[in-house]
């Protein structure tokens, strides 16, 4: 008779597959003592995977300004899905440049029939499935993706990062963002954060960055990362910008540039004294070949490449032709933060304060303590519902 030690080992190492070390024995031991109170196979329950969403609007603290718009609130769409009792859950979060809505990412989930398949663990195929019913929808199935990944780390009784094999306590500071603003506004947000975090990010691209980088000075010699959100369209004055930076204490720049000036990219990561990370440039898996020596590293984010599997092959394929890694995020709940946060052990640069922007949290998730991204051990994408 098969025990449910065994079926954790053989579903564990079927389905998940390259995205585990299969060498690691310690990892599936855990994985496998974790299960005790997980009952796999309750009477009365469905073996179909079962999938609601709903809208809901995400209400930033502050009025948000990148270097091309300013916003209040983000859509937001909710998802969940059911196995044998046990839900996961996910989300897609829409800002406007993403081109999704809430109409079309409700619209997408209507296609997604998931009662085909009996087996939750049977992620490639699942997700494969998902994939195929568009080109792109990228945050809707990123929707589907994290609630998969939570339902299956719950069944497993483990947090992906342990799935993964990663440590915890490896897991970096996260960068706060500071928007574009007035020189007030810009302090009393600085002076708000600045005991509370160890590196912050500051949106610049426009006529004023030196004057929002010496205002946030005047407050706070934190390391800063900056991004340009595009904003720098000559690179003879880009380049200028980021000696004038690195001298005030950036230790990173985010796509200074349209993607498009590639060449221009290239030329400026050569001659650049600080790693230039790929932003707007890079979406999904296939795109790291089109970014790779123009950049020094890509920006990942899940509502951008579809969610935690694609996001862990980005980095494992990033790292193995040496580039930087940072994994980044939306304004979303702690939902999406704490599924992107799994990834964080295994990065250079994390920039996770999505949740924090937001006044209405539907969830417990990673935490930040004293700058630093905190991850807890329950299962899945460790989260609870507040």
């Amino acid at each position: 008779m098969t025990t449910r030690r065994d079926f954790i080992k053989k579903a564990t190492l079927t389905t998940v597959g390259s995205a585990l070390a299969l060498s690691n024995i310690d990892a599936l031991n855990v994985i496998g003592s974790k299960t005790k109170n997980v009952n796999i196979n309750r009477k009365g329950t469905s073996h179909k995977l079962e999938m609601k969403f709903f809208p809901y609007e995400l209400k930033l603290r502050h009025v948000f300004t990148v270097a091309t718009y300013s916003r209040t609130t983000t859509p937001d769409v909710q998802v969940e899905i059911t196995y044998d009792g046990v839900t996961g859950y996910g989300e897609a979060s829409m800002p406007q440049y993403l081109g999704q809505t809430v109409q079309s990412v409700t619209a997408f989930l209507q296609k997604v029939d998931l009662s085909q398949f009996n087996d939750p663990f049977q992620l490639e195929d699942i997700l494969a499935y998902v994939d195929s019913l568009s080109p792109g929808d990228t945050a809707a199935k990123a929707a589907v993706d994290i609630a998969l990944h939570d339902l299956v780390g719950k069944l497993l009784g483990a947090p992906w990062y342990k799935i993964w094999g990663l440590n915890k306590d490896k897991a970096p500071s996260t960068t706060f963002t500071i928007g574009i603003d007035t020189a007030d506004v810009v302090k009393q947000k600085t002076r708000e954060c600045a005991n509370q975090f160890n590196i912050l990010k500051v949106k610049l691209g426009r006529e004023n960055d030196k004057e929002m980088i010496e205002t946030i000075r005047s407050v706070t010699d934190l390391p800063i990362a900056v991004d340009i959100n595009q904003g720098w369209k000559d690179k003879e004055k880009a380049i200028d910008e980021i000696f004038w930076l690195k001298e005030h204490g950036i230790v990173m720049v985010e796509q200074p540039m349209p993607k498009e000036l590639r060449d221009d990219i290239a030329w400026l990561t050569e001659k650049s004294p600080l790693p230039i990370f790929a932003d707007e440039a890079i979406q999904r898996l296939k795109d790291i070949k089109n970014v790779a020596g123009a950049y020094s590293g890509i920006n990942i984010k899940l509502m951008k490449c579809t969610g935690m599997h694609e996001a862990w092959k980005m980095l494992n394929y990033a790292r193995a032709i040496g580039m930087k890694v940072m994994v980044g995020c939306m304004t979303e709940t702690s939902c999406a933060v704490s599924a992107a946060a799994q990834l964080s052990p295994a990065v250079d640069f994390a920039d996770l304060d999505g949740n924090l922007l937001i006044s209405n949290d539907r969830f417990k998730g990673m935490e930040v303590v004293k700058g630093k991204i905190t991850l807890s051990d329950r299962p899945g994408i460790g989260v609870v519902k507040l």
